[in-house]
């Protein structure tokens, strides 16, 4: 890998005396150092485009951003702009907060590319670019995509704090509404869906005012609502509450990119059963795969249910791969489930649905069975790199 990075530069160096870009051999280099510092562009953003003769490099990798530097020729800096991410035309607003129920996160910075994830009303982000109405935002599980800014409300470090440092309330009920007067029938300010956070601002009677990111104020039942301290600083939970709140979403629709009640894919799935209890997880079910601890449910490469009924305990994530059908093994993650005992799971393919890996099983689900390559659990791994109680994730909580 090494000798062929330094022969890339080397043909980088090799053009240094033309005048006009070679984009063909910039294009070969930015492709290795991507390889190389931003292999996953759902973490790490590396961009490199061409205007004329200039050659314009963004990333959130300084490494990245470093390396295309050094193997650009001395004598042709000029035609170089490079930019670590936050961008700079942000100046210091590059904190924000999801300031609508469920905020659509995109591949590109349009409303028709594809949905990536979503981020829930009161969700801290960090912003690290703008381009039209859009903007790259990076969430707490560490996944970047592109949101409509009017999803957002964007702060300096000043106002996150006082945002982080505000009393604030969760939003614990399935799916509700904030209303513009303290009775039940008032105009509606917005629509809310469980794990919603807003600032508490005063309690009247049965209900309670709240405050969006944004500087809105509402109304909502305060049954409908959790102390946000109280709910952050829960006890681990234990397996029975993850399948408790992940049955609670049966029936819900499968959702590309979905991450909430109102649609759900099946990572997305899995990480709000999670969430919901106080636990962040990565975002998608192949990111998933690679933490927590690796348990054994194969033989041979095929599903061993004696060994899935031994080794799974209730909680634990099972992975799945489609290519696994076309007997591709060790193929990529694609699909992802919560094991809840006894040879059945839950998961999110075309609804929320419970299944089982037992032939003889009513709700036997021969498609997903046959193409099992692990699972993980992760409730003894908290703590671990990529697995956070909200407690101690910096976004969501100011240390003092």
């Amino acid at each position: 890998m090494k000798r062929c990075f330094f022969f890339l530069i080397c043909i980088i160096l090799s053009v240094s005396a033309y005048s006009q870009i070679d984009t063909s051999a910039y294009r070969t280099i930015a492709n290795a150092i991507q390889k190389k510092y931003a292999p996953d562009k759902r973490t790490v953003y590396f961009q490199v485009r061409f205007k004329a003769d200039t050659v314009f490099v963004e990333s959130t990798s300084k490494q990245a951003v470093a390396a295309f530097e050094k193997s650009f020729p001395k004598d042709a800096k000029d035609g170089l702009n490079v930019e670590v991410l936050p961008a700079k035309q942000l100046k210091d607003l590059i904190y924000g907060v999801t300031t609508i129920s469920v905020a659509n996160n995109r591949s590109q910075p349009f409303h028709g590319a594809e949905l990536m994830t979503q981020t829930l009303l009161g969700t801290p982000i960090q912003v690290l670019k703008k381009q039209g109405g859009f903007y790259l935002v990076k969430s707490p599980d560490g996944y970047l995509a592109w949101t409509d800014g009017g999803s957002i409300a964007l702060m300096n470090e000043n106002k996150f704090k006082e945002w982080q440092a505000a009393k604030k309330v969760v939003f614990v009920n399935d799916y509700g509404h904030a209303l513009t007067k303290a009775e039940t029938g008032a105009a509606r300010v917005s629509d809310l869906v469980a794990g919603n956070i807003l600032k508490l601002l005063t309690v009247e009677g049965t209900f309670t005012k709240v405050g969006f990111p944004d500087g809105r104020e509402a109304y909502v039942p305060t049954a409908q609502l959790a102390d946000y301290n109280q709910w952050i600083n829960r006890p681990l939970p234990a397996a029975d509450a993850i399948l408790a709140t992940a049955q609670t979403l049966l029936g819900v629709p499968y959702l590309w990119g979905g991450t909430s009640i109102k649609g759900v894919d099946c990572s997305g799935f899995t990480k709000t059963a999670y969430f919901l209890n106080g636990v962040i997880i990565p975002r998608d079910a192949s990111q998933q795969a690679l933490v927590g601890e690796k348990l054994d449910v194969l033989e041979n490469d095929s599903i061993s249910v004696e060994k899935c009924l031994k080794n799974l305990q209730p909680g634990d994530l099972m992975f799945f791969s489609a290519a696994k059908r076309r007997g591709v093994n060790g193929s990529r993650v694609t699909h992802t489930a919560i094991y809840m005992g006894e040879g059945q799971f839950i998961q999110s393919a075309g609804m929320v649905k419970i299944s089982s890996i037992l032939p003889e099983a009513t709700n036997y689900d021969e498609y997903q069975t046959k193409t099992l390559v692990g699972a993980r659990r992760i409730l003894n791994q908290v703590g671990q790199p990529e697995i956070t109680k909200v407690e101690k994730h910096d976004w969501y909580f100011s240390k003092k």
